[in-house]
């Protein structure tokens, strides 16, 4: 009876998609050559697919094209399909041949195979988009570690657990049977199993693991898993059950889909194709435009905006050449013309005043200024120090580390970034909980981390990384940070890493005035690369930092860029 049960629930789901909408009308009026339904088929069916396609592929740079010729095939072949309740297994069916022919014409490389063409790792965006934590977190993270086979496998069972496909669907989209598609589903839960060890471990504080990996490149792959393997199995620290293991269908359960990027644009979405193309295989005006513009997702409770909180861009194989003119305490202070408004809306927000608001303008991306370029004077605002909850020097390397500050004076955030370690992209840490006055007032350390370091060859070798391991790349508009960013302080706020990325660590000191000063004032002749420079404009309306709101978010991973205080 719970069989039959089971069953009849399988064929009401093929009938719905993700929201219990009914899709056999829909399908039928699309096929029937109605534009309008054709355009709700797309936009309903689209996150389906690219969930798949991301999750098979990693996030690899063809995700964008794998995805949208699959839309593309089921949009001209939509004529075919006899039985609109098996939409979705047909729809699915094709995202996989669309993955395998994928691989067969890549055969000669590997699904890997560098940052250069690693448009964004799915298992981060996945961690991101959707908010995840603790162990939700390190199923999405272990992804990573499974080879390609099992990554595909895995691209269906995760929805079919979440709720979004049925076995039979999983099954057919494999094309084997549902007792076959069990038996590998069961071998692929077991090495995910492995692969969440693998990631507890490298999160954990071992202490002979970094003799282990001391000759690893950062790069998940079958080798190292299996070294990985044998080190847990043997180390009682790694091996050890310090919480209660949640099975990965427990955790997966009810999870949203991940949202399709905001400009999901199309010349990628179609391949090259041009929009008459687009149009004369099926794509109505409507569905072209909704491809081509920024939109808003929501799903179970993550929304993902226009211009949203994450930019994820692609490593390049050398970092972006630096001009060497130096800003003005007026050009950091007030955004170029071209900046755009942080947050877009139907009307224009009314004029801030003086009484409401400070530090109007957030930071502005400079260029690097000249080598031996001297800084402008630093103001000296009113100093009575600064308390720390880190004490005099606050170590944060792991995503989560926070210190709160509180008092009237300065404070130094030195950064130490280990492409060696994880390269990638990198999400910036966050100021929340701000009650009274932030400012971004100096840049020091000697150098600006995307300055070559002595003896790299071409100066391609940075603070950001190397051709040869990679680089932290920044989110698309952030400020480049310096070895040491001082910032002034006149209240209370907590500073939170946010690593999920690249790997960075912070260390913050309570500072002053006479060590910001001197630190900005060493230049080239004391054997730094440059001096500092001074943002500092001694007035309100100097720069506060980036990510930086009065709210407390429960993840401090979601602050805005461009921060209005």
């Amino acid at each position: 009876m719970a069989e039959k049960v089971r069953s009849e629930d399988e064929e009401t789901r093929g009938r719905t998609d993700v929201d219990g909408r009914e899709w056999r009308s829909t399908i039928a009026a699309a096929q029937a050559g109605d534009r309008r339904a054709l355009d709700e088929l797309v936009a309903g069916w689209l996150p389906l697919v690219y969930n798949i396609v991301g999750r098979a592929l990693n996030g690899h740079a063809d995700v964008d094209d794998v995805v949208q010729e699959t839309m593309l095939r089921a949009v001209d072949n939509l004529g075919t399909l006899r039985d609109p309740d098996s939409f979705r297994s047909w729809l699915v069916a094709i995202a996989m041949r669309q993955i395998r022919d994928r691989a067969r014409r890549r055969t000669s490389e590997t699904l890997d195979d560098g940052a250069g063409d690693q448009a964004a790792d799915f298992a981060e965006l996945t961690v991101l988009r959707l908010q995840l934590e603790g162990q939700r977190r390190e199923v999405a993270e272990a992804v990573r570690w499974l080879d390609d086979e099992d990554r595909q496998l895995l691209s269906l069972w995760w929805l079919e657990v979440a709720g979004e496909l049925t076995r039979r669907e999983l099954a057919a989209a494999v094309g084997i049977s549902r007792q076959h598609a069990a038996v590998r589903v069961q071998r692929m839960k077991e090495r995910l199993e492995t692969a969440r060890g693998i990631v507890r471990a490298l999160d954990s504080s071992c202490p002979e693991l970094p003799e282990v990996t001391g000759r690893w490149d950062g790069r998940p792959d079958s080798v190292w898993r299996k070294r990985l393997a044998r080190h847990i199995r043997g180390c009682a620290y790694c091996s050890g059950a310090r919480e209660t293991v949640v099975p990965a269908e427990r955790l997966l359960v009810g999870i949203a889909l991940v949202p399709v990027p905001v400009g999901f644009t199309l010349s990628l979405a179609l391949g090259g194709k041009t929009a008459a193309a687009a149009t004369s295989v099926g794509w109505s005006a409507k569905v072209i435009s909704a491809l081509t513009k920024p939109a808003v997702a929501v799903t179970a409770g993550a929304t993902i905006a226009a211009g949203g909180a994450y930019v994820v861009t692609q490593t390049p194989d050398k970092p972006p050449p630096r001009a060497a003119v130096a800003p003005t305490a007026a050009s950091t202070a007030r955004p170029p013309s071209h900046t755009p408004s942080p947050t877009p809306s139907a009307s224009p927000s009314p004029s801030p005043t003086k009484t409401d608001v400070y530090g109007t303008v957030v930071d502005a991306v400079d260029r690097a200024p000249d080598p031996n370029a001297r800084p402008g004077a630093l103001p000296h605002r009113p100093e009575s120090g600064i308390t720390s909850t880190g004490g005099a020097k606050a170590v944060m390397q792991h995503r989560g580390d926070g210190v709160t500050l509180s008092g009237k004076g300065y404070v130094l955030v030195r950064w130490q970034i280990s492409p060696k370690s994880r390269p990638g992209a990198l999400v910036m840490p966050a100021w929340t909980g701000l009650k009274g006055k932030l400012f971004h007032v100096a840049s020091g350390g000697g150098r600006r981390m995307d300055d070559a370091l002595a003896g790299s060859p071409d100066g391609y070798a940075t603070g950001m990384g190397g051709p040869d391991i990679g680089y932290a790349v920044l989110p698309s508009g952030t400020q480049q940070m310096w070895q040491n960013e001082y910032f002034y302080l006149d209240g209370t706020v907590t500073l939170t890493v946010n690593e999920r990325g690249a790997d960075y660590g912070l260390i913050v000191f309570p500072s002053s005035w006479d060590e910001a000063n001197k630190d900005v004032t060493t230049g080239p002749a004391q054997g730094a690369i440059r001096y500092g420079l001074v943002r500092d404009n001694g007035e309100d309306t100097a720069p506060v930092p980036q990510y930086l709101t009065r709210s407390t978010p429960t993840d401090p991973a979601t602050v805005a860029q461009r921060s209005r205080v």
